[in-house]
This record gives C-alpha cells, structure tokens and sequence, in this order.
C-alpha cells in the first residue's frame, strides 16, 4: 500500500466488466453488492476476489472489503474450516507473539485500506481480526488482492489450497 502525504491510498485494482459482473452473479448465485473492482483473478482468469464498497449503495456500512467469489476455493476454504483449524489459529494469538502483532498488522492494513476508500468510523474489519479468527474465506481474499506477507491466515490458507492441489484447471466449471 502506498504512503502519500502521510496518508494511505487505495490499491489500484482492474475495473469490473459486464463479463466480469455477470460471472460473479453466477459464482454468488446473486447479483453483486457494493462492487468495486476485481482484487484477484483465479489462474483461468475468472475473478477470485472483488474489493467491494465499505457501504452498499443504500448506505448500509459492509466492512468486508475484499470478497472471495470463486466457488472452488469457497468450497475448498469451507473444507478446511470445518476442520476447526480457525479454533487452533486463534489459541495460537495467544501463544506467538510475532503471530499476533503480523494479525495486528494485517488487521490495520485491512482497516487502512477502507478507509481510504470511504471511513465507517468504527475499528472493525473482516475474519475477527485483530483478536480471533473467523472466517478464512476473508483472509484467504486478502492475500490473494495484496500479496504474501499481508495476513499470516491468508498466506496459510493458501498455503494449504496448494498443498490441497490449487489451482485445478477451470474451476468457474463448477460455478
């Protein structure tokens, strides 16, 4: 994320196409809400993650700012959280000091990001961050829109979908 005058600016992500608009109603089963632009596209190059709007258009506040659209890895995340890993990453907050403050960071990034789109005046962000883990799904998105090093639960996650055999062709098959 880049710093400019001390403050921070939105990353610059592709704008979204009427495809790109018609794939995502497919992959969510509904039209988009609060759409503003494709974070991440899966290897086949449909979109993966889409950056939404920090309010929806009828002004109702949604904190989730990045959105994991691609049915094969909602499906695969949805695996592995009900394994109860999300149980395990949150007692690890407590035990590994260097974890908890690279999540704090994430957590202030993610809110950062926001932010500089449209505040909503209130510290909460996506997942439970900063003190518990909740949804991969989120993390998983934020990873994959900003990159390695950006959320230690993201950067897992996809860690594990590799070892899991992702990517696996044309996923949006499935959608």
């Amino acid at each position: 994320m880049e710093q400019r005058d001390g403050g921070v600016s939105p990353i610059e992500f592709e704008p979204v196409t009427d495809t790109d608009r018609e794939v995502i109603a497919r992959q969510l089963g509904r039209p988009p809400r609060g759409l503003r632009a494709v974070a991440a596209r899966c290897p086949s190059g449909h979109p993966a993650v889409v950056q939404t709007s920090p309010r929806l258009e009828n002004g109702t506040p949604f904190p989730t700012l990045y959105y994991l659209t691609c049915p094969t890895l909602c499906s695969m995340v949805g695996t592995l959280e009900a394994s109860g890993v999300m149980r395990e990453m949150t007692a690890r907050l407590d035990e590994d000091d260097d974890l908890a403050t690279a999540y704090r960071r994430a957590h202030e990034s993610y809110l950062a990001q926001r932010d500089a789109i449209e505040p909503l005046g209130h510290q909460v962000t996506a997942g439970g961050m900063p003190t518990r883990v909740k949804c991969l799904h989120v993390h998983l998105a934020h990873t994959l829109a900003c990159g390695d090093g950006v959320n230690p639960f993201g950067d897992e996650t996809l860690r594990w979908l590799r070892a899991e055999g992702w990517p696996m062709g044309e996923c949006m098959r499935s959608a």
